[in-house]
């Protein structure tokens, strides 16, 4: 199964399908049952605000249930996140607007759907607010997860200069 998902990703990659702003690290797989299905965990380190890391999971289909169910090309928009700080806090030049910053993307199907990791500011509680989602052409996806982390009391350094609220 894992050659089958390297191969789809490496094809994708190949044709230019998806992208992705930051490299992310597998850094746990754990089995879930007889088919062969994965939940996948990935280090994320922030390419824009060093210091923060993040661990997504999602759900990877086995041989077995691909055979069984059909839809080959694609898993499902099962996402979670959780981001902490990892180290000294340095913001580089990130985007302030509300639709912020998107920091990571990976192929969930071969060409229509992605994982996404987006970073937004909340400058009034002075906050990176992290939202992990799928983004499908057709039908987008209403499961999601967010996590926090709160910059408030921290020693923070902002390269361009900590925005105002």
């Amino acid at each position: 199964m894992k050659r089958l998902t390297g191969l789809v990703a490496a094809v994708a990659v190949s044709l230019g399908l998806f992208s992705a702003s930051a490299k992310a690290d597998v850094v746990g797989e754990v089995g879930v049952d007889w088919m062969g299905n994965d939940i996948v965990v990935e280090a994320l380190a922030d390419p824009l605000v060093k210091g923060v890391t993040c661990h997504v999971t999602y759900f990877s289909r086995g041989v077995l249930d691909r055979l069984k169910n059909g839809n080959w090309f694609e898993d499902p928009s099962n996402n979670s996140i959780a981001c902490r700080q990892t180290g000294p806090i340095e913001v580089g030049d990130i985007n302030l607007s509300k639709d912020g910053d998107e920091v990571f993307r990976q192929g969930m199907s071969l060409i229509f759907k992605s994982l996404i990791v987006n970073r937004i500011y909340d400058r009034k509680n002075d906050t990176l607010i992290y939202l992990v989602h799928s983004r499908q052409i057709v039908n987008g996806s209403a499961k999601m997860a967010i996590s926090s982390v709160p910059l408030y009391g921290q020693t923070v350094t902002w390269t361009k200069g900590k925005p105002q609220p």
